[in-house]
C-alpha cells in the first residue's frame, strides 16, 4: 500500500502553481482586481441595488480567469477527452482541490461561486449519459463555449430535500400537431437564473406524491414568457443569484425531455458523488488554511512577552483540528481512489455512504476551523481584514446544500444499518437469537 502522490501528480500541481503565478495573480492585481478578495470583498462583488446580484465586472473578471485556464488545458481537466479535457480522476481531483483551496482567497479558487481553474463541470457528463444527440450537439459545447447555460431547478418553497413530494406539474399537451408538456409550478434556489438560458426543471408527469419514479426534467428556455424571477432570496454571503421561480402555462415540446420519462430523479443524482468528493476535498483545503494561518499567527503573537502558541489553550484546539484533518485527507483520497475503481452507478450501491461521510464531516470541519482561526486571531480574525468570516460565511452555506448534513448521516445510518447499501442482505437477516446474551455470544 502506497500513500505517495503519484510523481505525475505532484508535477501537475507545480505546473498549476506556476501557472497561477504567471496568470492568475498578475490578473487579481490588475485594476484593482483585488476589491474582490480584500476586506471590500462583499461589497465589491454585490450590487446591492439590483436584487443583490453579483456586479457584471466581478462575473467578467470569473470569465476571464476561466478563459485563460481553459487556454492553458487546465479548465477542462476532468472531463473525458473528447470534451477537450485530461480525464482527470476523481483521486487526481480531490487533491488538486485541496490544494487549491489551501492557498487561501484568491481567483485561483472561489468557492462562493463554484469557480476554479480546473473546472468541475457536472452538466457536460449529464448531457452525454442523458441527452439526445440533438441535446448533445446544442448543449456541451455550448456550455463550454458560454453561450449555454443550464440551472437546476429542482427545490421548491414547501419542498427541499424530499423531492418526491414536488408540486410543479407537467401534463401532456398537443400544440400545433407537436405533442408536449404543459407546466406549473415553483422553484427555489435556482442558482444562476439571472445568465441561464434553460433550467433543468423536475416536474411530476406522472405517478402518485411520493412515488420515486414518474419525476421528468424538461429543458425549459429561462425567458420564456411564463417564467418569472419572483425574488432573489438574500443569504449569509452575498451576493446572490439564487431566485425564487414561478413557471405558469409554459409549454414544451416533448424534445425538451432530458433523460427517460419519469426517470428524472436518478438524473439529478447522477452528479451527486462527483460533486460531493470534490466539494469535499475543497472544504479540506480551506480547513487546512485556516488552522496554518493560525499557528504562523500564534508562534508570531507575543502577548505578556510570550508566543501565544505557548498556551494549551491555543494549542489543543488547533491540535485536534489538525488532527481531523489528517484523518479526514485519507478518507477523501481512499473514497475519491475507490470512486474511480468502479463504474459510476457502482458508487451509490457501494460506497456512497463514504462519499457522504466525506462531504458532511469536511463541511463542518472546515466551518470549526474557520471560527477557530478568528478566535486565535482575536479581533483582527473577527474583521474582513482576514479571510475566515468569509470562509465560515460561505461553508456554512455546504453543510445544507450539498445535500444537509441531516440528509448525508441518515445515508450513512442506512448503509451502516443496512437499510440499503452491500450489508442489507446480511444485516436484514439478523435476529435476537443472533445477539442474545443469554446463549454466549
Amino acid at each position: 500500500m502506497d500513500f505517495n502522490l503519484p510523481p505525475e501528480l505532484t508535477a501537475y500541481l507545480a505546473e498549476l502553481d506556476q501557472f497561477i503565478a504567471d496568470e492568475i495573480k498578475p490578473l487579481e492585481a490588475e485594476n484593482d482586481n483585488i476589491r474582490f478578495f480584500d476586506h471590500r470583498r462583499e461589497w465589491a462583488r454585490t450590487d446591492f441595488d439590483n436584487d443583490g446580484l453579483p456586479r457584471p465586472e466581478w462575473e467578467a473578471l470569473l470569465r476571464e480567469a476561466k478563459k485563460r485556464a481553459d487556454k492553458a488545458g487546465h479548465f477542462r481537466f476532468c472531463l473525458p477527452e473528447e470534451f477537450g479535457g485530461k480525464n482527470g480522476s476523481n483521486l487526481w481531483m480531490t487533491v488538486i482541490r485541496e490544494h487549491l483551496a489551501a492557498k487561501g482567497l484568491g481567483l485561483h479558487y472561489d468557492q462562493q461561486t463554484e469557480h476554479a481553474i480546473v473546472g468541475n463541470h457536472p452538466f457536460i457528463v449529464m448531457f452525454r449519459d442523458f441527452g439526445t444527440q440533438d441535446q448533445k450537439d446544442e448543449f456541451i459545447n455550448g456550455i463550454l463555449e458560454g453561450h449555454r447555460r443550464v440551472t437546476f431547478g429542482l427545490t421548491e418553497p414547501y419542498h427541499g430535500s424530499d423531492a418526491t413530494h414536488m408540486e410543479t406539474r407537467a401534463v401532456p399537451e398537443t400544440r400545433n400537431g407537436t405533442p408536449g408538456f404543459l407546466i406549473n409550478g415553483e422553484k427555489m434556489w435556482t442558482s444562476g437564473m439571472h445568465h441561464a438560458t434553460h433550467v433543468g426543471l423536475f416536474c411530476r408527469t406522472e405517478g402518485k406524491d411520493g412515488d420515486a419514479k414518474g419525476i421528468t426534467c424538461l429543458l425549459v428556455p429561462a425567458r420564456d414568457e411564463g417564467v418569472k424571477i419572483e425574488q432573489y432570496l438574500w443569504t449569509f454571503n452575498m451576493p446572490t443569484d439564487h431566485p425564487r421561480v414561478s413557471f405558469s402555462d409554459v409549454w414544451v415540446p416533448e424534445t425538451a425531455m432530458f433523460g427517460p420519462p419519469g426517470g428524472g430523479l436518478p438524473l439529478a443524482q447522477s452528479f451527486v458523488h462527483e460533486n460531493r468528493i470534490r466539494q469535499a476535498a475543497g472544504s479540506l483545503g480551506s480547513a487546512v488554511y485556516c488552522i496554518e494561518q493560525s499557528v504562523k499567527y500564534a508562534r508570531a503573537r507575543k502577548p505578556f512577552g510570550q508566543p501565544l502558541s505557548d498556551n494549551q489553550a491555543i494549542q489543543w484546539p488547533l491540535v485536534e483540528l489538525a488532527t481531523q484533518v489528517e484523518m479526514l485527507r485519507l478518507l477523501i483520497r481512499k473514497t475519491a481512489w475507490e470512486m474511480d475503481q468502479m463504474p459510476h452507478p457502482e458508487v451509490e450501491k457501494r460506497i456512497s455512504d463514504k462519499v457522504s461521510m466525506c462531504n458532511y464531516w469536511s463541511n463542518r470541519l472546515c466551518c470549526e476551523a474557520a471560527d477557530r482561526a478568528m478566535q486565535v486571531h482575536g479581533g483582527i480574525g473577527y474583521s474582513r481584514h482576514k479571510a475566515f468570516e468569509h470562509i465560515y460565511r460561505h461553508h456554512r452555506r455546504y453543510r445544507i446544500t450539498e445535500g444537509s448534513e441531516e440528509i448525508q448521516m441518515r445515508k450513512v445510518a442506512a448503509f451502516l444499518f443496512g437499510y440499503m447499501g452491500p450489508r442489507k442482505k446480511e444485516l436484514s437477516a439478523i435476529t435476537w437469537d443472533d445477539v442474545d446474551y443469554r446463549k454466549g455470544r
